[in-house]
């Protein structure tokens, strides 16, 4: 699986460059004069998502002769993108703010769906500890916040009893840049720590009072990798590809379960509630759904609803949503799209172009 995790994610991340040059150009631009049948289409935005997007640009042009590019540039960035309408669509683990959609609305009404589902999972590496430590949100937040600075803390040391746990410092990794991935890990911290919540919050870029900064997902997993007493967040298929250790972190059920598809799967189906734009949070899981991955998280497209590729947007979007596009997740660590979710996927789609 990382050899072609791996193949996939240099094919993506090597567009992130020429993708921007692409999207400011009018032929790429959604009000441009690129219009027209099998005309290409320019995303760019969430890098969790980039392994499926180099599966699903190569496979859908084979089946409809729309080539599709894209640029893995960070959520922020893809949010940024769409809302200039640079790009014909943007990708983002975070569902838009009410300000962001009304700046995004400022050049026509957009629309935010679900087109896929993994998990955000913290990474560590710390030499004499073992595989496999087990966390919980509070340890997390307390390590995030500064508060815990060693990996022989009695907080990790409690919830691993009889583990040989090195006194090594503490080098917390965050994303430097606009993430999806930032958001997910703080809002699920915001939701176990009263403390977090108030000093540094949720979204997809905050001010960590401790650690060190890296650009996208493969620069936090090099930084974990290159620091004795590292821990970081990164999606879970780039934890696995770079083979990172990744704790076993505690959800609301008092579990432990492996990072992975199952567990991504089991947190999604204890969530049956979509929001109005489409938004749905994995964060506050009940205690109920067992074996459930505690930091799941649902990435989006950002599409305008008028825009002269419109038809070929509806194809790429009931393609990547549909059994072809989703049959490429389990081996890229994505879990399938409840049927719930597929529907109002649907739904969102069939607005685009009027």
């Amino acid at each position: 699986m990382s050899k072609r995790l791996l193949s996939a994610l240099i094919a993506a991340l090597a567009l992130a460059v020429g993708v921007a040059a692409c999207g400011s150009s009018s032929d790429s631009s959604s009000s441009g004069s690129g219009g027209g049948s099998n005309s290409p289409l320019v995303g760019a935005g969430s890098t969790l998502v980039a392994p499926l997007m180099s599966k699903w640009q190569s496979d859908f042009a084979s089946k409809s002769e729309i080539t599709v590019t894209y640029g893995a540039i960070g959520s922020g960035g893809g949010i940024e993108q769409i809302t200039s309408r640079t790009v014909d669509f943007g990708a983002s683990d975070a569902p838009l703010t009410e300000e962001q959609f009304e700046e995004a609305d400022e050049q026509g009404e957009v629309e935010q769906i679900p087109w896929a589902l993994s998990g955000t999972v913290p990474a560590y590496n710390v030499s004499g500890a073992p595989k496999g430590l087990k966390l919980n949100g509070e340890v997390l937040a307390g390590i995030f916040l500064g508060d815990i600075t060693s990996w022989d803390d009695p907080a990790i040391a409690k919830l691993n009893p009889g583990a040989s746990l090195p006194s090594t410092k503490i080098t917390p990794v965050y994303r430097s840049d606009g993430s999806g991935d930032t958001y997910a890990f703080t809002n699920y911290l915001s939701t176990v720590s009263p403390e977090f919540k108030s000093k540094v919050g949720t979204s997809t870029q905050v001010k960590f009072p401790t650690g060190i900064g890296a650009e996208k997902n493969d620069g936090v997993a090099a930084a974990i990798g290159q620091t004795d007493g590292a821990i970081g967040y990164v999606g879970l298929a780039y934890a696995l590809s770079n083979e990172l250790s990744m704790p076993l972190v505690e959800n609301s059920a008092g579990e432990f379960p492996e990072p992975g598809v199952k567990s991504v799967e089991a947190a999604a189906d204890a969530v049956t509630k979509i929001g109005p734009n489409n938004e749905i949070s994995l964060a506050e899981l009940p205690s109920s759904a067992k074996g459930a991955y505690p930091i799941s998280t649902y990435t989006y497209v950002i599409v305008p609803l008028e825009s002269e590729k419109a038809d070929e947007m509806k194809k790429f979007i009931t393609y990547a949503v549909g059994p072809d596009g989703q049959a490429y997740g389990p081996d890229l660590d994505f879990a399938p799209l409840p049927k719930q979710v597929v529907a109002a996927a649907k739904q969102a789609v069939a607005k685009i172009g009027g």
